[in-house]
Order: structure tokens, then sequence, then C-alpha cells
């Protein structure tokens, strides 16, 4: 397993893409799962256990588990929970959101994704945070060609979500991704068109927008890793794994096979 960061950009070949685009799928096949499941009354540790069990069951790797220390398969966000919620004796109740961010270590790469799901009935404030942070990471996505910079895509999906009234974290970053969980570059969700990195083919980046509706302000808990917002407002997170490509980005990771989602 590949738990460092390297300290140059990787470029991958068309081989390790597949690769790549294989551990996507068998992570989106655990969204999917996981979309079946989200329901009141559930708990985040019971979810853990099934991701966990279904990864290890088609002989993938769970990239999070141990990674840095964390104790986890899955990073289980909810309501004002920006990121890195650990999953425990937290069930979930009618009108929550919870953002599950994974990955997949499968055949020597890692694919990385993340994304907010309903519980029941949701406020309208909520399902407009929603869609406006899933839009976001689509606008990011479409600037993910070889030419452009990483300030295209940042640029993209801060004034995406501002002009609509949210907020964009800037303590937390997207990612370079493959080989190893965390790869150069870093993908701010916020920065200036043409800034940053310039975007070659065979680059993978994790792009994963984390918008808040109140301020952009966090804070960190105690357990070293939870992330919530300063103000206890609620924040989305949603993220997919993406090949630069000449032209055109691929997106590496699916939601599919999430129950209700249509791609």
């Amino acid at each position: 397993m590949f738990f460092g960061k390297p300290n140059k950009i990787s470029y991958k070949t068309e081989d390790e893409l597949l690769l790549i685009k294989k551990s996507g799928d068998l992570l989106g096949r655990v969204h999917g799962l996981l979309s079946e499941n989200i329901k009141e009354g559930v708990s985040t540790k019971y979810l853990n256990k099934a991701a966990h069990d279904f990864i290890k069951d088609h002989h993938g790797v769970p990239s999070f588990l141990n990674y840095r220390g964390y104790p986890a398969t899955l990073c289980t966000s909810i309501n004002e929970t920006v990121v890195h919620g650990i999953p425990g004796d937290e069930y979930l109740r009618d009108g929550d959101i919870i953002s599950i961010d994974c990955g997949v270590l499968l055949d020597g790469f890692h694919a990385d994704s993340a994304y907010t799901y309903t519980v029941g009935n949701i406020s309208e404030e909520k399902h407009r945070l929603l869609k406006a942070t899933k839009e976001s990471l689509f606008e990011g996505i479409k600037n993910a060609i070889a030419g452009n910079r990483v300030g295209d895509i940042s640029f993209s999906i801060q004034h995406y979500v501002e002009k609509r009234g949210y907020s964009v974290v800037r303590d937390l970053v997207g990612h370079g991704v493959g080989r190893y969980l965390h790869e150069e570059p870093e993908v701010p969700n916020f920065g200036k068109r043409g800034n940053g990195h310039k975007l070659l083919k065979g680059m993978v980046l994790a792009i994963e927008p984390m918008i808040n509706i109140g301020r952009r302000d966090v804070y960190h808990l105690s357990d070293g890793w939870t992330v919530k917002t300063s103000d206890g407002k609620p924040s989305a997170h949603y993220e997919h794994t993406v090949a630069i490509m000449n032209g055109k980005p691929e997106i590496l990771t699916t939601f599919k096979y999430i129950k209700g989602e249509v791609e």
C-alpha cells in the first residue's frame, strides 16, 4: 500500500488510468450500497462496517483506514460537519444531510470520491446547498483539461457557489491521486484563472468542493480529524477523481450506482 505523498506530479499512462477507473467503479458501487442503507435510525458505525466489508469482499483495500492514523474506512460528516467525521454511535435523523467520503485501493491505484446524501425530508435550504455544491463540482471538472491551470478549476468552483450566496472552505483542498492517496498538486476550491500548476495530459486530480451555507470559517475537534463550520450551519461535499485529457476531462469515479442519482 502507498501511504506517502510524492513531492512531484505523477503523470499516468493509459493503462494506469484504466486501473484507477477500475478502482473508481468499485468505489462507485460502495456509494451505491451506502445509498440503499442511509435512513433514519442507522448509525454511522453501521455504514462504515458495510463499506469496509464490501470493499474487502471485492478484493480492495479501504484507502482511508489507518491513513495517518485515521481509524475508519469512511468519513461520515453530518450537517455542520464539513469533512473527516469519524463513524461511531451517531444515528441519522430525519432532515439530516450526511457527506460520505471514501477511497479504494485496487491493483495498486487509489480512487477517491465523496457524495452528500439526504436523510428523509430535508429543508429547502439544504436542497439548494446540495444542488449548488454538486453543480460546482461539474463546473470545476469542465475546466480540467490539458493546457488550463489548477486556478481555472478553482476559480470556476468559487465563482459558481459565491454568486449563489455560499462560501468556500479554504482550509481544505483537493489533490492529485494515483499510486498514493494524496499526490501533487493541491487543488483549492478558490483561486484565480491562469494561476497554479499547468494541467497536462495524464494528471489525475481529486476535485472536491466543500461548500458552506454560512461563513467559510471552520474549526477542528480535539480528535484531530473532525472539521466543523464555525457558525454551526450546514456544509456539503462532493468529489470525483478526474483524469486530465486533451479536449475534455475523463471522470474515473462514478455516482451512477447511487439510488436516485441520474448521471
